[in-house]
């Protein structure tokens, strides 16, 4: 049987009034009735009475409501899951980040979710933090991993949705005095020629804050937004550095004993949008791996 009559003649019980239900329905009133008595000729019984008021269901007509109902319930549960599997399938996934996510975050779960979905295309952007939360505010993308905190204005339109608190390490050129420590005071880094991220980035403004609040001016010798560049340029003894705990050999680098050089990084998607299959593949993925 066509799901339309069953549709029909749902939308008829719901409002129990032909010419309402065909008003809803966006069709006449003449084709309503010729469908309902097409249904009952198939069904051999009457489905529903005509009163001065409107129609009311028969003892048949109640039976067949409820099976009617789950029907089109299982039918669109179908569609909706099929819709889905073509998404994985066929979707693409556009995500955004800074260096660190982009460099040390992404490329394990994207492996991950292409094993499963191999017919997945992926658009990866990268930017800072204020960029990617006015790319994923705009449409631009689907989802982005940022610094927090955001703006108040791209909070209100922003799902936050917390992912890893990320450290900043200190990373020294060959033969470094510092070389023999595994942490460091902020003083000790006065007059240190620093390779810094650009200034202005959600990483550097996390360094130069910290560093403030110690009542230290960091020595900027170089400006640079890729962080693999950041670790040659320190390793060419051209200053030392600040990098993700990610982006280094665990339990390399040295942390800061007065201050914590810590920050949170986030999911964030639109929060008037459901994410699509593919995006929530991916989401969910992210956070297992993180």
């Amino acid at each position: 049987m066509e799901l339309t009559p069953l549709r029909y003649f749902v939308a008829i019980a719901r409002h129990g009034h032909l010419t309402r239900a065909a008003r809803e329905l966006g069709v006449t009133q003449p084709a309503l009735s010729a469908m309902l008595r097409k249904l009952e000729a198939e069904l051999g019984t009457d489905l529903m009475d005509r009163t001065p008021r409107g129609v009311e269901l028969t003892a048949a007509g109640r039976v067949f409501l409820d099976h009617a109902i789950d029907a089109v319930r299982r039918a669109d549960q179908g569609v909706k899951a099929v819709r889905e599997v073509v998404g994985l399938e066929t979707g693409s996934i556009r995500i955004g980040g800074g260096a660190t996510a982009t460099a040390y975050l992404l490329p394990r779960v994207v492996s991950t979710v292409r094993k499963a979905h191999p017919g997945l295309r992926f658009f990866i952007r990268e930017a800072g933090s204020t960029q990617v939360a006015a790319a994923v505010i705009s449409g631009e993308l689907d989802l982005g991993i940022v610094t927090l905190p955001l703006s108040k204005q791209a909070q209100a339109d922003l799902m936050v949705i917390p992912l890893v608190t990320d450290e900043l390490r200190l990373v020294l050129p060959p033969r470094h005095r510092l070389g023999d420590r595994k942490q460091f005071r902020w003083r000790d880094l006065e007059d240190e020629p620093l390779v810094a991220f650009e200034a202005g980035t959600a990483v550097r403004n996390v360094i130069d804050q910290a560093a403030a609040a110690a009542g230290i001016t960091l020595r900027v010798v170089m400006e640079l937004r890729s962080i693999e560049s950041i670790k040659q340029m320190v390793a060419a003894g051209i200053g030392i550095g600040f990098v993700s705990r990610f982006a280094i050999a665990e339990g390399s680098g040295l942390t800061c004993s007065q201050r914590g050089l810590a920050r949170e990084l986030a999911i964030v998607r639109r929060v008037d949008r459901l994410p699509s299959p593919a995006a929530a593949a991916f989401e969910r993925e992210l956070q297992n791996q993180t």
